[in-house]
């Protein structure tokens, strides 16, 4: 466990893993899509990136960056998370590695989830709350 924001939260499982997990989940929203622009594996919706998911495997660090509003501080709280390079921070994007000090998978799913929410189109967003329903 971890405490992040004063809250013990259980630590995520292996970095490959849970890649995959979040890889998975990001392309089952309305409209999403693999793509991989500069070998990197990113999730898009309407031709716009959601999430990236890096090189993965063979890299020092498997991360994830989202783009996030409500759920930004408590992302940054996490050892060794960053506001994203190239000026991506600035609009909110958020790099976190994916260590054992990372919040569990629900978390990170949730943080995708926003991250749709802040890039979908309106009616892509209404498709998923309503498929809640």
């Amino acid at each position: 466990m971890v405490a992040i924001c004063g809250i013990l939260v259980v630590m995520a499982a292996n970095p490959t893993r849970t890649r995959k997990a979040l890889l998975e989940f990001a392309l089952s929203k309305p409209g999403a899509f693999e793509d991989h622009p500069w070998g990197e594996a990113v999730a898009k919706v309407n031709g716009k990136i959601f999430v990236l998911f890096g090189a993965g495997e063979g890299t020092p660090t498997i991360a994830i960056a989202v783009k996030l509003d409500e759920s930004l501080e408590q992302a940054l709280a996490v050892p060794e998370a960053a506001p994203t390079g190239y000026g991506l921070g600035r609009a909110g994007w958020v790099t976190v590695p994916l260590l054992p000090t990372t919040p569990p998978l629900d978390v990170l799913k949730d943080w995708v989830e926003e991250s749709y929410h802040r890039v979908a189109p309106k009616r892509l967003v209404k498709e998923l709350d309503e498929g809640r329903g």
